[in-house]
């Protein structure tokens, strides 16, 4: 099996360092001006990992349609302009993985639906998520994580040709809320982040439980199952998220706290702003990304916003909607 991996970031250079290491051909691309693909051509390591020589890099595009598998792992709101290039290049019968944690700002789309816009429909699409962090990969220290499609033939073979003792992958059985659930937590990140910054790291397990909830209204509202923010999409990785020096949502939120700068892609900052039109949207209450929305893009003060969490009206932890759910 031919793999090209498309990103050479922090996190798509993980995964082509995984899927070389559990014994597959492996390309990793990078556009030539990125500083990143320049540093692994000069000595083959950034700053998480060194690459093996077995690993090929290239800035080659067209050399992407010569594997059979294709993982990418670029910014969500660059996505769809990397996949008009791969359609104008005339990319078929693929098979297209999808590592990003996000949701396209202006169509308010999740990234599955963006592919199945912009390329050929010969192509299957699957999304892999869950929690883990280079480092700790790196290191050697197990994960589980989650591979989903509506394409059943296609997640059951990425699942058995991707597994290994370092990640344990799970069969998702609900995109829509898999993608949506992978995308807020970076959300919930940002305002772990802020608790962090505001020196009241001990209301993260209400925020879990709350983020938790909030999340699930808005999955159910588009059509998905609300238990799935429950699982490894969600929930399940909230340590690597909420709690991790590796993470840089929780990182960019305490920054914003302290009035620091951070210069570090936080995915969060921008689903924050996807999150606001889907919640008018759907009709969904959404306090905690409103708040955080409001500290990226309000200019308002996180200490006033999570404060004002706080304080909203008192009400039943769950109603009895929600307990018989």
């Amino acid at each position: 099996m031919k793999i090209t991996v498309i990103g050479c970031g922090r996190w798509g250079s993980c995964i082509a360092w995984y899927l070389d290491k559990i014994g597959k051909d492996v390309t990793l691309y990078g556009r030539e001006n990125s500083k990143n693909f320049q540093r692994f051509l000069e000595c083959r390591e950034n700053d998480f990992l060194k690459l093996s020589e077995s690993l090929k890099l290239s800035s080659n595009l067209e050399e992407v349609l010569n594997s059979e598998v294709i993982v990418i792992s670029v910014g969500a709101q660059n996505f769809r302009s990397l996949l008009k290039e791969l359609s104008a290049l005339g990319l078929k019968d693929k098979k297209i993985v999808l590592c990003m944690k996000g949701i396209e700002i202006e169509s308010r789309k999740r990234l599955s639906q963006v592919a199945k816009e912009e390329i050929d429909p010969s192509n299957k699409v699957a999304v892999w998520i869950g929690p883990g962090h280079v480092q700790e990969f790196y290191r050697g220290v197990p994960n589980c994580m989650v591979i989903d499609s509506e394409d059943e033939e296609l997640k059951n073979y990425l699942v058995k040709e991707f597994s290994s003792p370092l990640i344990r992958f799970y069969y998702g059985t609900d995109i829509i809320g898999n993608e949506i659930g992978a995308a807020l937590k970076n959300v919930i990140g940002i305002a772990a982040g802020a608790l962090d910054g505001l020196g009241v790291s001990s209301l993260k397990g209400a925020l879990m439980s709350r983020g938790t909830r909030e999340v699930s209204r808005l999955i159910d509202a588009m059509g998905g199952n609300p238990f799935s923010a429950y699982g490894l999409c969600h929930l399940g990785d909230y340590e690597a998220t909420v709690f991790s020096e590796y993470s840089n949502n929780r990182k960019f939120g305490e920054s914003l706290a302290k009035g620091e700068e951070f210069s570090k892609l936080a995915e969060g900052y921008y689903t924050a702003k996807a999150v606001m039109k889907l919640k008018e949207e759907y009709n969904v209450d959404m306090p905690i990304s409103t708040a955080v929305y409001n500290i990226c893009y309000e200019n308002k003060s996180a200490e006033e916003e999570i404060e004002n969490l706080f304080l909203r009206s008192l009400k039943d932890e769950f109603t009895k909607g929600e307990l018989n759910e």
